[in-house]
């Protein structure tokens, strides 16, 4: 079956106008049932993301290719769109997505969904024909584009066949003896990717026809979704001139300790399947003899094209990641802790006469006192792996009891990392009867004792001079530069909704809310970015209240849930709608939420929560007067919005 035998004209939109993955989804099915595959549309369309909550199609290269296979599809099909603006679609590059297909694949269809994905996503994978499906002007002209990308892709692989089968032919007829044949060469594979569906069996299938097409046998491990398939075996890996390993996610890979072993990525197993099987059969793989998963192996592949800054930006929202919750959590259960007993908060009463208070602030207190060592930890772990894990934790409890605070965990864990990479360097060539030693004594203790020093006699001493003069420049700031900071703060949490200058001001209100001594306190930088934050996606829902015109009726239908996200502090509410009109939609709201961080700072507002919006209200210093500045950030990031929006067609 031919991939333009499933794709019909009427199921082709070359300028869809879609504001969020929902959206898309929503619109690819009603393609999809307009070409005549479904039997029950809606069905067919909870399946579809079900799949999603599994792990996003969206497979980079702004491509996304949803799928089901379910009882609710007729006959199977396929349906596609252009977004020419793209749309955020949890992609796993963190790019939006351009080019969509939309699989359907009945229960019993023996397997035509991976069939089709596969032959369409080996496709989609080359440049010059995703630029030439961008460039078609009609759907007819873009089933032609496909039709003639298959035709070739298949002519390809039946000339391959055919010199393969004459090489082999021509093998045998040299043979001189008629009793044995040369043993064909045998390599094992393992593929797997972050979704588990797409790459992996792409990847496998690559190489399964590349090695065909060599003469070479072949046996690839899938590690898809539904768990391991076609698993290898020891005698399977013992007998294997070497092992290919196209993996982005972690896999067992200590099982090919002493064998010639290629690590690389995933989509390098679709892309050149054939210049990693003769690196294996011209001996040019390295013989594998390290602890290293094949996660960190792909990282060390993927980080040699990214930029320093991204892979520092990437080590540190690890770190981030992994704290929010215990800042979170610990954070609001002490604001809980305050709103139950007010009148002794910030004394030594506090908790005294009210147990349930007492309680709040212990339990929440530890959690919160465990947000820098988990920071500091897990940058360690991004950079380092797991050994880095210990060092990096500790690092983070001498930063907090030396006086060096945020800064200090900071600096501990990217130097737990890199500590612990140069002690793999140093170690490399250990005999390989003491590789066993590494993990669980020589980086443990070594990293330890380095770690000590370092932060003991280096980091801390200038750290904590720096946050004492940070702390008494903040206490000792005048009111119009408390503005300005407001100012600053606020506009920051609205210009990426959620993105590095976003992340970056959250980061530094956290901070804020931890004393030099470790100590949860009430910050008013909090409250200028917390306010920030709660902006965009209020003001997005009040302009669509207010100017009915600037937004279309599918944009309107999210109004009630932006209101919810945005009194909740989620400011990621207003993605859909930044990503689609940017221009329109991004100055409005982070002028809004700049005014709104520098009248909370104007008005003395602050918080000792990192979480919660309008939950967390009660415990808001001066709050009528945070509710004040929240609602004049709204107002005019709302009508800013009404103002320099264009009209929408009303469908």
């Amino acid at each position: 079956m031919r991939i333009v035998d499933l794709l019909h004209l009427e199921s082709i939109d070359l300028h869809a106008a879609v504001s969020d993955k929902k959206a898309a989804i929503d619109h690819l099915v009603d393609l999809m049932d307009k070409g005549g595959s479904l039997n029950d549309k809606e069905a067919y369309k909870q399946c579809v993301l079900a799949r999603e909550e599994e792990g996003s199609t969206g497979i980079g290269e702004g491509i996304a290719i949803p799928h089901a296979k379910t009882d609710a599809v007729k006959t199977p099909g396929l349906a596609s769109m252009i977004v020419r603006n793209g749309v955020e679609y949890e992609s796993l590059d963190d790019e939006p997505a351009y080019l969509f297909f939309l699989i359907a694949a009945p229960s019993g269809g023996a397997n035509i969904h991976l069939e089709v994905l596969s032959r369409l996503s080996r496709m989609l994978m080359d440049d010059d024909f995703r630029e030439h499906l961008l460039q078609a002007k009609t759907p007819e002209e873009y089933i032609q584009i496909i039709d003639a990308a298959e035709a070739a892709q298949i002519a390809e692989e039946e000339k391959e066949a055919a010199s393969a089968k004459q090489a082999a032919e021509q093998q045998e007829s040299d043979t001189q003896t008629a009793e044995s044949q040369p043993e064909r060469p045998f390599i094992a594979a393992v593929t797997a990717c972050p979704t588990g569906i797409a790459h992996t069996y792409m990847a496998a299938e690559a190489l399964e026809q590349q090695a065909a097409a060599m003469g070479v046998d072949i046996k690839v491990e899938t590690n898809g979704s539904g768990g391991v398939k076609n698993r290898l075996t020891a005698d399977d890996i013992q007998r294997a001139a070497g092992i290919i390993v196209a993996c982005d996610k972690d896999v067992p890979t200590q099982r090919f300790v002493g064998k010639p072993v290629i690590f690389t990525k995933v989509a390098n197993g679709i892309k050149i399947p054939g210049e990693l099987i003769q690196a294996i059969l011209d001996h040019d793989a390295p013989l594998f003899q390290s602890e290293k998963s094949a996660s960190e192996a792909a990282a060390v592949n993927i980080e040699e094209t990214e930029s320093a800054g991204r892979q520092v930006y990437k080590h540190l929202m690890n770190g981030v990641s992994h704290m929010l919750p215990f800042v979170i959590g610990g954070g609001i259960l002490i604001a809980l802790a305050f709103l139950v007993d007010m009148q002794h908060a910030g004394t030594a009463q506090f908790g005294t006469g009210v147990p349930l208070a007492a309680f709040l602030k212990n339990i929440g207190g530890l959690a919160f006192s465990m947000m820098l060592p988990i920071l500091a930890g897990y940058i360690a772990v991004s950079i380092g792996e797991r050994p880095a894990l210990m060092p990096g934790i500790v690092g983070g409890f001498l930063a907090t009891t030396g006086g060096s605070g945020f800064f200090g965990a900071l600096f501990a864990g990217f130097i737990a990392g890199y500590l612990l990479l140069l002690l793999k360097k140093i170690f490399a060539h250990l005999p390989q009867a003491l590789d066993g030693t590494k993990p669980v004594l020589i980086y443990p203790v070594l990293g330890l004792v380095l770690m000590g020093l370092i932060m003991t006699y280096i980091i801390n001493p200038p750290t904590a001079f720096f946050n004492s003069w940070l702390a008494d420049m903040l206490n000792s700031m005048t009111t119009s530069s408390r503005v300005a900071l407001g100012f600053i703060l606020g506009g920051m949490m609205s210009i990426d909704f959620g993105g590095p200058i976003n992340k970056a001001a959250y980061v530094f209100g956290t901070a804020s809310l931890m004393s030099a001594a470790g100590e949860a306190v009430s910050s008013g930088i909090m409250a200028s970015v917390m306010i920030g934050g709660m902006v965009p996606p209020i003001a997005i829902a009040l302009a669509m209240l207010l100017f009915k015109g600037k937004f279309t009726p599918k944009e309107r239908q999210s109004t009630v849930t932006n209101f919810i996200m945005g009194l909740s502090f989620i400011t990621e509410g207003a993605i859909p709608f930044a990503a689609s009109d940017p221009v329109h939609i991004i100055p409005p709201c982070a002028v809004g939420a700049a005014v709104a961080g520098a009248l909370s700072m104007l008005f003395g507002c602050t918080i000792p929560a990192p979480h919660g919006g309008i939950f967390v209200l009660g415990v808001v210093v001066n709050w009528p007067m945070y509710i004040a500045a929240l609602a004049v950030g709204v107002g005019i990031a709302a009508v800013l919005m009404g103002m320099i929006r264009k009209k929408q067609v009303q469908e």
